[in-house]
């Protein structure tokens, strides 16, 4: 009986994550050079306390074909409808156009959607944010030497978070794991998901995976992972990178600039006054839920806080994010 009860429970669980859950940044694309095909994402969702081990359930990639990603009240039902119409032939954006037609429950304006496959020779990509997505979200879509993409992302500090994460997939050279690392990268800043501000980090898990052409589906030829639970403290993209980097040499510094970034702001704790290493044209110091209490847009060195009360809060300048503590 006690088996039962417990199977039932998990049952629950693992529901409510379906509904619930939120691939909060993702990336897909896909290269007409290569003909390969793949996928990144990150979440401030527990994936541990719900019992998954997938960090990917809510992408699908398919060798020579698609990858689509479903996110944003994530239903199951609508991933295998996108499944069912890719397999009939269905360019991007007609498979979106069919899952919000078609969705679910009935309620397409609550999901986020991105998918890059190929027309012929020619790789092709949309996306599609729902009006009722959790604040900020929005899609980017372009094409870069040959490689298409749909960038997305929802309950995001704002804007900056996407425009970065596309600038370092299109500035980074090489394969297309270290260009969706290097996304993935672009998004690496305390709260970009910001229910994960008072975790320290950006998420609480990150995957990337890629298909070649001769793959077969569900065994790309790469599939990684991190998964953290809420209250761990650690950067889960940075853990990836480590992974990724002890495979592929993708050159990356990125785990170091973020790491020496850390350094720039001090006293932290503060009580009357912050002060950088260095001038930034643009300061913005923001409560947790990402609500501006303070800014600056000239250059300077300090930042005068007197006025704000004690308490845990986001420092925002042109090139980084960082949690800072005030005590009076």
């Amino acid at each position: 009986m006690k088996s039962k009860f417990s199977l039932i429970i998990a049952l629950i669980l693992f529901s409510f994550c379906q509904t619930k859950a939120q691939d909060t940044f993702s990336i897909v694309c896909a290269d007409s050079v290569t003909r390969q095909v793949g996928s990144a994402g990150a979440s401030c969702v527990d994936l541990i306390a719900f019992g998954i081990t997938d960090a990917s359930f809510l992408s699908d990639i398919f060798p020579d074909s698609c990858s689509i990603n479903t996110q944003a009240a994530y239903q199951p039902g609508n991933q295998e409808n996108a499944r069912f119409r890719m397999r009939e032939g269905d360019t991007p954006e007609q498979i979106i156009e069919f899952i919000k037609t078609h969705d679910i429950e009935d309620n397409p304006e609550i999901r986020q959607y991105g998918i890059a496959g190929f027309i012929g020779k020619k790789a092709v990509a949309a996306g599609f944010t729902g009006a009722n997505c959790i604040n900020y979200k929005q899609h980017i879509t372009g094409t870069i030497q040959g490689i298409a993409y749909s960038i997305q992302g929802n309950i995001l500090l704002g804007k900056h978070i996407l425009d970065s994460m596309e600038s370092r997939f299109r500035s980074t050279n090489g394969s297309i794991v270290c260009r969706l690392m290097a996304a993935l990268q672009g998004a690496k800043v305390i709260g970009a998901d910001t229910r994960c501000a008072a975790n320290n980090s950006s998420s609480l898990f990150a995957f990337v995976k890629v298909a070649k052409p001769t793959d077969s589906y569900g065994k790309p030829s790469i599939f990684e992972s991190y998964i953290t639970y809420n209250g761990e403290m650690v950067e889960p993209i940075d853990e990836l990178q480590k992974i990724i980097d002890d495979k592929i040499e993708c050159n990356t510094t990125f785990i170091k600039d973020h790491e020496k970034s850390y350094n720039d702001v001090f006293p932290n704790p503060a009580e009357q006054r912050i002060s950088f290493a260095k001038p930034y044209n643009f300061v913005s110091l923001r409560s947790l839920l990402g609500n501006e209490l303070m800014h600056n847009n000239n250059s300077s060195q300090t930042l005068d806080i007197s006025a704000v009360p004690n308490g845990i809060y986001m420092l925002i300048t042109d090139t980084m994010l960082k949690k800072v503590i005030i005590q009076h």
